[in-house]
């Protein structure tokens, strides 16, 4: 059972041809990911091979694993904050438990079907903290990109941004040349041949121009991190004390929920290239196992990567193989060539992750979003300073707190509680508010059209709207709850304390109550205290029912005329 729920229908009808397409796209994906690895695992502070085994690791286990056919796993630029931050602090040993313990937590979020959950985070949150990433990882190579000699590195955005002020004076034209170099492949390449990955040119272009016309003027993987091994990682189970556990569980909760987004958005893109659907919670699973045997090799967190999913896509992937071939590329380049990436500067790996910072900006949506002015650019605007001024985790919290509150007070806006009448001008003599006025009112019928969730956000304004117009005590209270869709237990609460204040002296009655809202009244007793026979389908049945029970002796010489039956009742006793 469980070989065919990770395998069945993955590889229907697979032949030969496709298996040429996939190895292509693997091959282009492959070579792509290399340089990209590696500045990704710089930029977390971390060296440059764990990058490299992340690739060949993740890599292969979120495509036999994953949820989509065309996913591409890896380090991303998305984590750069969140694991220099966690070195930063904790340091590159306890960063592997931190990925091996989010890995745990995705596992379990696909086991317990929660890939759904992720849809609820609200695109202001996702858009201010990708684009507040993007904003760190640019800033964050301009040292490398000036050759910048002495620059410390900090946790802090604005402690970084100053240490490239103080430290400007040491710039190295060299590196600016090199790095020049590398950008203008980088943004050349695609538009002259949209085959070759510019990444991979740029690399190469920039690092033989270096070593050949000013050899030990630029600072190198090399001499900055040692010459990176040809061998395979190996296999080790970091130590886990609880002191450590109980440290890390917070930036794993990060990481997983970070992971999560990411990789279930580039399913999503990659579902929109290709007419397909991905399985969400499976996609966890993979994300999940992969995360927790990574670290185990010395691996930092990987997640779905939207470029190289795209690209994966574009050279015609077909199947999860292409980026199992993706991962082996990149495990036989490392065995063969690790000597030769050692020279690579570390200016040519600036424009690399330059550029991935400006695509993932969002500078589009961003705008869009910015230009609406409401509550959403507020959210928006928050998460993205909190991203660069305090840190990410911060910043999904808040903007997640932010969005919940605003929703809530939308949703308590559209809360409507008004006293209604019939209308004799219509056909069916609808109840609308309009028809109350200081002339025409029952004194002894109050009918409200209640419209809108009845829930913790509007349960008070709800209770104010009625208590404060009922001061006069009328006979019989209808609330008309047809356009009530959902009550929580604190518009309950609220809905018993009128009732039982009103029932003293009065008669409740209540027409057309929704399933949710009525199940819940049944949950709390407050329906049987009511009396199932004072609930009515219709309104005008309810109001029948409220007109029997009126003061008769109240009704004469009424002038308001509220209801048809009025004329009767006000001249009732006039023959006796």
């Amino acid at each position: 059972m469980q070989h065919k729920w990770f395998f069945t229908g993955r590889y229907n009808g697979y032949s030969l041809p496709n298996f040429q397409k996939d190895l292509l796209s693997g091959l282009v994906v492959g070579v792509i990911a290399i340089p990209l690895g590696m500045a990704f695992a710089i930029a977390s502070g971390v060296k440059p091979e764990y990058g490299i085994y992340t690739t060949i690791i993740a890599g292969i286990l979120i495509s036999l694993f994953g949820g989509s056919k065309y996913q591409i796993g890896g380090p991303t630029g998305a984590f750069i904050p969140i694991l220099f931050g966690i070195v930063m602090t904790y340091g590159y040993e306890n960063l592997l438990i931190a990925g091996f313990f989010a890995g745990i937590i995705l596992f379990l979020m696909g086991i317990f079907r929660l890939g759904s959950l992720i849809k609820f985070i609200p695109r202001p949150v996702t858009i201010g903290f990708t684009s507040g990433i993007a904003v760190i990882i640019f800033v964050g190579q301009i040292a490398n990109f000036l050759g910048l000699t002495g620059v410390e590195k900090h946790e802090n955005f604005l402690s970084n941004f100053r240490e490239i002020i103080i430290h400007i004076h040491s710039i190295n034209f060299y590196s600016v040349l090199t790095a020049g170099i590398c950008l203008i492949a980088v943004l050349l390449t695609p538009k002259l041949f949209p085959k070759v990955p510019g990444p991979l040119i740029g690399l190469l272009f920039s690092t033989v121009i270096a070593s050949i016309f000013y050899p030990n003027q630029v600072a190198t993987i090399g001499s900055t991190f040692g010459e990176i091994p040809s061998t395979l990682p190996h296999f080790e189970v970091p130590e886990m004390t609880f002191e450590r556990v109980q440290q890390l569980i917070g930036p794993a909760f990060v990481i997983a929920l970070l992971g999560g987004i990411e990789s279930l958005l580039s399913a999503v893109v990659a579902d929109g290239m290709t007419n397909s659907k991905h399985n969400s919670n499976r996609e966890l699973v993979g994300q999940g196992i992969a995360n927790m045997i990574t670290p185990l090799f010395g691996g930092i967190p990987a997640t779905g990567a939207i470029a190289r999913t795209a690209t994966n896509i574009k050279n015609g992937a077909v199947s999860p193989l292409s980026g199992i071939i993706h991962g082996i590329v990149v495990l036989i380049v490392l065995v063969l060539l690790a000597p030769y990436a050692s020279s690579i500067p570390l200016a040519s790996m600036a424009p690399i992750l330059m550029v991935v910072a400006w695509n993932m900006s969002e500078r589009h949506v961003f705008y869009h979003v910015l230009k609406t002015k409401t509550e959403d650019s507020f959210v928006l605007v928050v998460t993205f300073l909190l991203t660069v001024f305090v840190n990410l985790t911060v910043a999904v919290e808040v903007g997640l707190l932010l969005a919940v509150v605003l929703f809530t007070k939308r949703m308590s806006d559209i809360m409507v509680t008004l006293k209604a009448l019939p209308n004799p001008n219509n056909k069916h003599e609808k109840m609308e508010s309009h028809m109350v006025t200081d002339v025409r009112d029952c004194p002894q019928i109050s009918i409200y059209n209640v419209e809108g969730p009845l829930f913790f956000g509007a349960a008070q304004a709800f209770e104010q709207s009625i208590m404060n117009t009922i001061n006069y005590k009328p006979r019989v209270l209808l609330l008309r709850m047809g356009k009530v869709p959902f009550m929580d237990t604190t518009g309950e609460s609220y809905l018993s304390s009128i009732i039982k204040d009103f029932s003293k002296h009065g008669v409740v009655l209540i027409s057309g109550i929704k399933p949710q809202p009525k199940s819940l009244l049944v949950k709390t007793g407050l329906f049987e205290y009511i009396g199932e026979e004072r609930f009515f389908d219709h309104t005008g049945n309810a109001l029948d029912f409220g007109l029997e029970h009126l003061n008769k002796d109240k009704c004469l010489g009424c002038k308001h005329f509220a209801f048809r039956e009025c004329t009767v009742f006000s001249g009732e006793y006039e023959h006796i």
